[in-house]
């Protein structure tokens, strides 16, 4: 996997190196094509020189003869003949083209500049392969220079590149140094804008992870400390079952660990189901859920207590056949079920015998959300100075006579923050408790044709 500061370096070189060719290239042709403007110029300027002369002095004619200049001049009479060559062994076409031309001689390419004066053609002649290699040599000496601060530019993107990285180099090292259980924020200090976000969601996933922490030690401790007491009361009663000293005893004992044993399973199945219902959980697929039939459902699940005391629960929005009017909220089947379980628990175990539980799911609520759980039951009630402890984990109010885990709401609570609803516990219509559960505005009507359980009583 390439690293930032890889394609950082190579993205940039390669842009200067096309910039830089691009420019030299440039500056070249240009060079070329001024030096080559240049060089038409003089020819021209030479031969208008001569244009208003007579004739060519001696010292003229000695300087235009010197074989090291690199220009050949000759002028016409009009009649054809030859009135001055600078080169007599050089001889230019007579037939001369007025203004540029290239012409052949001797064997190589020359640029011809003529004018005529005075009935007289006058023509200057210089060799194109020397006026190209000094225009190459001119437009070298100009890109010269670009040649030679590249390299100084490269070093310089380069030291540029990793100063700009130095900050995510001193992050990666400050997390690599940190211990497993060191979740403090990140310092921002020196962190680019850019990288400043990225700091700020690793801080916030710290800020999640240091909280699921904290609630899962606060939970093994809770757990611990929750368990410690029924094992050793189930340790106690078969001590008791050994020590027996007749039938009657013995079969006392074991209804006694019986109920332990039972009172222990349904202690760790809530707190597997608390484990489950925190917001750090096992993630769950969220999918459309008919409320109604999870409250019917759940209501199925405690019949069997009800029936043991002698509660009857209702369902006064069920049809005539028994279905409940659905109401689809978004989330887990499984969790909304428990949710309702507990709720509907929680009325039947800390009701009087022969109480009333009632069970209802509302498309809208008395507040803004879209659906509505509500539980209603003829028991004690909470007072309202109570009513925000009861949600904490193994809280039981000190005059319940019912024998508890104290997690029924904890679970409650941790299971409608996980599907962005709301609780709120009254009075109710019965004499006691009531507990809205209300959901967000996700859900649309359902339709069911399954029968419901019959009220139990």
């Amino acid at each position: 996997m390439a690293s930032v500061r890889s394609r950082l370096l190579v993205s940039l070189l390669a842009v200067f190196a096309a910039g830089a060719a691009i420019l030299g290239a440039t500056t070249y042709r240009n060079v070329i094509a001024e030096s080559e403007a240049l060089f038409d110029y003089q020819l021209s300027q030479m031969a208008l020189s001569l244009r208003d002369q007579g004739s060519i002095s001696a010292d003229n004619a000695a300087a235009l003869a010197d074989e090291k200049l690199e220009f050949v001049v000759q002028i016409w009479g009009p009649d054809g003949t030859t009135i001055y060559a600078s080169q007599p062994y050089l001889r230019l076409p007579e037939r001369a083209i007025l203004g540029f031309s290239d012409v052949d001689l001797a064997g190589a390419r020359w640029r011809v500049f003529s004018t005529l004066a005075h009935d007289r053609v006058i023509q200057v002649a210089q060799p194109i392969r020397v006026r190209r290699d000094r225009a190459a040599h001119a437009a070298l000496k100009s890109v010269v220079p670009l040649l030679a601060l590249a390299p100084l530019l490269a070093i310089a993107i380069w030291w540029q590149v990793g100063a700009s990285l130095a900050s995510l180099d001193r992050l990666a090292a400050d997390v690599k140094r940190r211990r497993d259980e060191a979740l403090e924020p990140l310092s921002q200090d020196g962190v680019p804008a850019e990288v400043a976000p990225l700091i700020v969601a690793l801080n916030g996933l710290l800020a999640r992870l240091g909280r699921a922490f904290d609630a899962q030690r606060a939970f093994v401790s809770d757990a611990a400390h929750e368990l410690r007491s029924p094992l050793t009361a189930l340790k106690l009663q078969l001590q008791l079952v050994r020590r027996a000293p007749d039938d009657a005893s013995r079969q006392q004992a074991l209804a006694t660990l019986s109920a332990g044993i039972e009172r222990a399973i349904h202690t760790v199945e809530q707190l597997l189901a608390l484990a489950r219902a925190e917001p750090g959980g096992l993630p769950s697929p969220a999918t459309e859920v008919d409320l109604g039939e999870a409250a019917r459902l759940a209501a199925a699940d405690v019949v069997p207590l009800a029936l043991q005391r002698g509660t009857t629960i209702e369902m006064p929005d069920a049809e005539a056949d028994g279905t409940t009017p659905g109401v689809r909220v978004r989330g887990d089947p499984a969790l909304l079920r428990l949710l309702a379980r507990n709720l509907v628990d929680n009325a039947v175990r800390y009701s009087p015998a022969a109480a009333r539980v009632e069970l209802r799911v509302a498309p809208r609520a008395d507040g803004p959300g879209a659906a509505a759980l509500v539980v209603d039951d003829s028991g004690p009630g909470i007072p309202p100075a109570e009513r925000e402890r009861v949600f904490d984990r193994f809280y039981r109010r000190g005059e319940s006579e019912e024998s508890g885990s104290g997690l029924g709401l904890a679970i409650v609570k941790g299971i409608a923050d996980r599907h962005g609803a709301t609780i709120a516990l009254g009075d109710s219509p019965l004499g006691g408790l009531r507990v809205t559960v209300t959901f967000p505005a996700s859900m649309k009507p359902a339709t069911r044709d399954r029968p419901s359980p019959a009220p139990a009583g």
